[in-house]
């Protein structure tokens, strides 16, 4: 069998998807949540595990540099990748939305004005219903456009909905919703069908 190369996510998915690998009884002894690490080596050296920021995971496995990566559908979307998405893992379910104030003048806006993390996913939302729109790029706290007139709506994740509520915002249009993916090199999927098949295989088996 071939070794196969994973680009893992850091950060809350990553807990969840060693736990799955081990289910798998694929094991990384040298692998802690505190380690600074970035690559890693499973017990029978058959998976080689790289942690990388979850916006580049797609990256990573579109240009070769892994065979597979377990991310966000959200970093996805977002990145526009030329990959398979071969599996949902059911991990950090939760939704696109479209949030602001509960202002019905807004449908009737000419151009507005919405605040995200993820460009690409607001105007493709968006030129579907032929809304002609104005994107801010924003790293952190979105929800704060909104409040200090900086934007009309934001596009962005939510779990509960908490945040969104607690500084008088309102969700106005689900878009998607996302979880965690299994996502597959186009060119390794060719090379190395019989070992990538067999690990999805197997963490479908392990998902059921």
């Amino acid at each position: 069998m071939d070794t196969i190369t994973l680009a893992l996510a850091k950060g809350r998915t990553a807990k969840d998807s060693i736990a799955l690998l081990e289910k798998m009884d694929i094991f990384f002894k040298e692998f802690h949540e505190k380690s600074r690490k970035l690559v890693f080596h499973s017990t029978d050296k058959a998976v080689k595990l790289i942690f990388v920021k979850a916006v580049d995971v797609p990256t990573y496995v579109e240009k070769g540099a892994a065979d597979i990566g377990i991310v966000g559908r959200d970093n996805i979307l977002e990145a526009q990748a030329d990959v398979y998405e071969m599996l949902d893992l059911g991990i950090g379910k939760c939704r696109f939305v479209v949030a602001g104030y509960a202002d019905p003048d807004l449908k009737d806006k000419q151009k507005l004005m919405v605040a995200s993390k993820y460009p690409t996913v607001t105007r493709n939302h968006f030129q579907k219903d032929n809304r002609s729109i104005d994107t801010i790029k924003l790293n952190g706290s979105v929800e704060l456009a909104p409040l200090i007139g900086l934007a009309d709506c934001i596009v962005d994740i939510v779990e509960t909905g908490t945040t969104i509520d607690e500084n008088g915002l309102t969700i106005l249009e689900e878009i998607e919703t996302i979880s965690t993916r299994l996502i597959v090199n186009k060119a390794s999927f060719a090379t190395k069908t019989a070992t990538i098949q067999d690990f999805i295989n197997r963490l479908k088996e392990t998902l059921e």
